[in-house]
């Protein structure tokens, strides 16, 4: 499934978000909730783990803008799918 959102394509699958825009590609894991979370999430993406592109532009850091803009799209892209996600 992939939808592109505010010039972002995101395509999720059983292991992973991939988002990618102007060639560039992102790889977020999809990591189930905790068993202890209250969380009722059907996705944890972990925000640390955001920080850079995958490579090769492994060394162009992803800014708060468009981190955000990066969020937004997933959000988007889950919810069509009656899929929720939580960023932690």
């Amino acid at each position: 499934m992939a939808r592109r959102a505010s010039g972002y394509e995101v395509e999720v699958t059983e292991g992973a978000i991939r988002v990618r825009r102007a060639g560039k590609t992102l790889t977020i894991p999809a990591a189930p909730p905790d068993a202890e979370s209250d969380e009722d999430a059907d996705f944890v993406v972990r925000l640390d783990d955001l920080d850079h592109w995958d490579a090769p532009d492994d060394e162009t850091p992803i800014d708060i803008d468009e981190l955000q803009k990066i969020l937004d799209a997933v959000e988007k892209q889950l919810e069509k799918h009656g899929l929720s996600v939580d960023f932690d």
